[in-house]
């Protein structure tokens, strides 16, 4: 009679247990929504076409011009947003590079999104043609402005080394490259994207060491059209699609494939890399 009121109760508690939610789960903050292409079938969130970090593939090109872009593969600016924000015309819901927008975009610097923020972000978008022009300030709301505000002087704040040679400059903080030699930028301000979580891109100097203008992943089975590796496995090259997504590259500095050819014409092997800064998290 013991034994068996004795393994009830034992019972009872292991439901308990197993019914009640753990106290370091119910107090777990609810993963953010995933951003999407606001525009169905406008893009792809990711696209694995790196080395991964620290190995150089075997070169499987046919030393001939690089794969040509495909038709429908021109880089668009189509805002990455979540589901719940791309029905409303011009949403409420902050996005994850608010308070960049609103500091480039002037506008009061809180990180909370007001009517009077989400039309002028709505505004900046119908004048860029980035769509949906909703005013969430999402990825590609975010590099469209850094990259504005960047070209009359990209190197404004002095954090990418004057030399007498080429330096091609890469700042993480604003997902932005450009080439200069001494004061005088040869190669404009683009946007790039560089790595996610876990394949940084290295910081500090580096040197264009290999070339390789129509490389191919044999990791990934993809193409990397102008190649132009600085470090490892790390190199600049071009992509066919959008570069401002939410998920950053495998370490590589990725390009749209227009700004990667004329990029290729701006470096040469032996050339100087400086990267600074860190990949903004989305």
């Amino acid at each position: 009679m013991i034994r068996t009121r004795r393994s009830s109760a034992v019972a009872l508690l292991f439901a308990l247990t197993v019914a009640l939610p753990h106290p370091a789960l119910a107090d777990a903050p609810t993963p953010p929504e995933p951003l999407l292409p606001g525009i169905p079938g406008a893009g792809r969130a990711e696209y694995p076409m790196d080395t991964p970090d620290q190995v150089l593939p075997p070169d499987r090109s046919g030393g001939g011009e690089p794969v040509p872009v495909p038709a429908g593969e021109v880089e668009e600016l189509v805002e990455y947003l979540p589901r719940s924000a791309a029905a409303a015309a011009c949403t409420a819901k902050a996005g994850p590079h608010q308070r960049r927008v609103e500091r480039l975009l002037k506008l009061k610097v809180d990180g909370k999104q007001s009517r009077a923020d989400c039309e002028a972000i709505r505004a900046f978008q119908t004048k860029q043609g980035i769509k949906p022009a909703n005013g969430y300030a999402g990825p590609v709301t975010w590099s469209r402005a850094e990259l504005l505000a960047a070209r009359p002087n990209p190197n404004a704040a002095g954090r990418c080394p004057v030399r007498s040679y080429v330096v091609a400059c890469v700042d993480l903080d604003r997902e932005l490259m450009w080439v200069q030699k001494g004061t005088r930028v040869t190669y404009a301000v683009v946007n790039i994207r560089s790595g996610r979580p876990g394949y940084r891109t290295r910081t500090g100097w580096h040197s264009v060491y290999w070339r390789n203008k129509d490389h191919w992943s044999s990791i990934y089975d993809t193409p990397m059209p102008f190649s132009q590796f600085f470090d490892g496995g790390q190199a600049f090259h071009g992509v066919y699609g959008q570069i401002a997504t939410p998920v950053g590259s495998r370490g590589c500095v990725n390009l749209s494939y227009a700004n990667a050819k004329k990029l290729w014409d701006a470096l040469r092997k032996g050339d100087r890399v400086y990267i600074w800064g860190k990949r903004p998290e989305s």
